[in-house]
């Protein structure tokens, strides 16, 4: 396979949409300009394309593997990994008081768009560390931040998110691992967690682990839970690592995809752990982490779908297959290439629109994260957490969904050749498939979105949204470069409008009928706001010539015309679906039922 990293099109969004002095005037941005963020961006790509990417089949091939209790990533892993701490890569927005550069969570989620499209197993070592050390930064007590973060920081320490439990997946309050207090304000935690990524591995001296588990005492469901620092290896006094804590490695999943990660079966056997803030209030810190992770996740379904459209497209321009209609470029072929069939061309364009948009939300959405922490106001700072709030279901589904659809488009293109192992597209098949499933899978986030974003503070983050919306559109109108694709923007909102008034309405009245359409849902307003920011990029390059811009216009016609018309059957089935799907119970759904 080959990568280009797409930083023209990252640098595009950002200075001709957004405007890099949104950026740039936050506090501690002051010193970065375009020219530094395009430098970071190149290098970024350089290093993805040339160290990661090599190493990619290798990894899915060998895996990781357990051997008499010890963990082996696959061959390149180590050294690749060192290169990352050298290249300065796992410290991007951290905290400059423990080592951090401070730099933007926009960067970091461009970077780690690149990161999974070229090796997702390799990414999820560094990615688990990086929301775990969010968490300990936002919620650990004074020394447990200068004991762990620098070396997680620096990437010399990695760190895990332990929720999962044989019995016990989305629904925490059913959590049965235990933790006791001890007189040094320690605790004694034991329990097994599953699924646990990079729970175990040989990149690094130690591991922390950020554990979910019930006090000795606390009240049952998820009132009850209380997060905890456990490291792998005991941390002495001095910082330096001892001897292994009581966490054991139980086995590895054999998975689908993502095989050179180690995902970990993990035994806590009186392990010594630490309370990362208050007790029962464990849920509140971990979701500091859940949800830099629901949006990475989405990232890496952009950086999937990214690497396996750029592929397509070359091998369609490049393979030979019958004759194409007319106009051919060359008439004197007896074969033209496979990019010149329109049945083809169109699967190219619905990847590179929805691709292209989908950008635009999570470079909207990774703004925004950054205005919440450091706009000068807390009205503004109160306004972007809002929408990263209501946007964070819609960029963890959208775009992961759109990593299996793209990769199974690229499969489709490459033909009998993308179903062999040689060219890397049912590795990216195998490999996307886990993005819409875990942290948390896209039906979880439909229900969120559903039941609790619609409703949130009497509905002010949808009707915030929404507003600013129904003004750029109103004001959008009465430019003519626009036409083609406002129109559509404004009939897809509408029909958001009314099926979202319609989800409210069966929320309070009718539950089971909200939960029922809760994903066809989920996908309309996910269509729509990719709409609506095709629009705004459009607009904002109105009367701007040049070949980048036009490409820009036709991309946007397209996504109107061939992606976009399925927001009228998504209406359709969540205004009037509700009453069929409830004729269906357990029983006359398996056919169990006596005549």
């Amino acid at each position: 396979m080959k990568y280009q990293a797409p930083v023209d099109d990252m640098m595009f969004l950002i200075e001709e949409w957004l405007g890099i002095e949104r950026l740039t005037g936050l506090p501690g941005f002051e010193d970065l300009d375009s020219d530094a963020l395009r430098f970071m961006l190149e290098e970024a790509g350089r290093f993805c394309a040339s160290e990661l990417l090599p190493i990619n089949a290798t990894g899915d091939a060998v895996g990781a593997v357990l051997d008499s209790g010890e963990v082996r990533t696959p061959p390149g892993f180590r050294e690749a990994y060192r290169k990352f701490v050298e290249g300065g890569w796992t410290s991007i927005d951290s905290d400059p008081e423990y080592g951090g550069q401070g730099l933007p969570r926009l960067l970091q989620f461009m970077v780690d768009e690149m990161l999974a499209a070229c090796n997702l197993a390799f990414k999820l070592y560094t990615e688990l560390s990086h929301g775990a050390g969010h968490l300990v930064a936002a919620s650990a007590s004074e020394d447990l931040r200068r004991r762990y973060l620098p070396n997680m920081i620096a990437g010399r320490w990695t760190g895990t998110m332990c929720l999962t439990e044989p019995h016990c997946g989305t629904d925490l309050g059913l959590l049965n691992t235990r933790a006791t207090p001890q007189p040094d304000g320690s605790y004694r935690i034991n329990g097994t967690k599953i699924f646990i990524t990079s729970g175990d591995h040989d990149l690094t001296e130690n591991i922390v682990h950020l554990v979910l588990a019930r006090v000795d005492g606390a009240p049952a469901g998820s009132h009850g839970i209380s997060t905890f620092l456990v490291p792998r290896n005991h941390v002495r006094e001095d910082g330096s690592v001892g001897e292994r804590n009581s966490v054991k490695t139980g086995s590895l999943e054999h998975k689908m995809g993502i095989r050179g990660s180690a995902t970990a079966m993990l035994h806590f056997e009186d392990a010594t752990g630490y309370l990362v803030g208050e007790e029962n209030r464990g849920l509140v810190a971990m979701f500091t982490m859940m949800n830099i992770e629901r949006i990475t996740v989405g990232i890496q379904g952009l950086g999937i779908a990214e690497i396996a459209c750029q592929n397509a497209l070359d091998y369609a321009c490049e393979r030979l297959q019958s004759r194409a209609p007319e106009p051919r470029p060359d008439p004197s072929k007896r074969a033209d290439p496979l990019v010149y069939h329109p049945e083809i061309r169109r699967m190219l364009l619905r990847m590179r629109s929805q691709i292209e948009g989908g950008r635009a939300l999570a470079i909207y959405t990774a703004l925004h994260t950054d205005l919440m922490h450091r706009a000068p106001s807390p009205e503004e700072r109160k306004g972007a957490a809002d929408t990263v709030a209501l946007l964070t279901p819609i960029v963890k589904s959208y775009l992961s969904d759109l990593a299996v659809t793209s990769s199974l488009s690229a499969q489709q293109v490459f033909g009998g050749h993308g179903y062999i192992r040689e060219w890397g597209m049912e590795q990216l098949v195998r490999d996307s498939r886990i993005t819409p499933i875990y942290e948390g899978t896209n039906e979880v986030q439909a229900l969120d979105l559903v039941t609790r974003k619609l409703s949130l503070d009497g509905g002010r983050l949808v009707d915030a949204e929404f507003s600013r919306w129904a003004r750029f559109l109103e004001a959008a109108r009465k430019d003519r470069e626009l036409e083609g694709i406002i129109g559509p923007a404004a009939a897809a909102f509408e029909r958001l409008a009314d099926a979202t008034g319609c989800m409210r309405q069966r929320v309070l009245e009718d539950d089971a009928a909200a939960r029922g359409a809760a994903t066809e849902f989920q996908r309309l307003f996910a269509l729509t706001t990719v709409a609506i920011l095709w629009a705004q990029v459009v607009a904002a390059i109105s009367g701007k010539q040049g070949e980048i811009y036009e490409r820009k216009r036709k991309l946007a016609r397209f996504y109107m015309s061939h992606v976009l018309p399925e927001t009228i059957a998504l209406h359709k089935v969540i205004t009037e679906g509700a009453e069929d799907l409830a004729e269906f119970d357990a029983a006359s759904l398996t056919g169990q039922v006596r005549a």
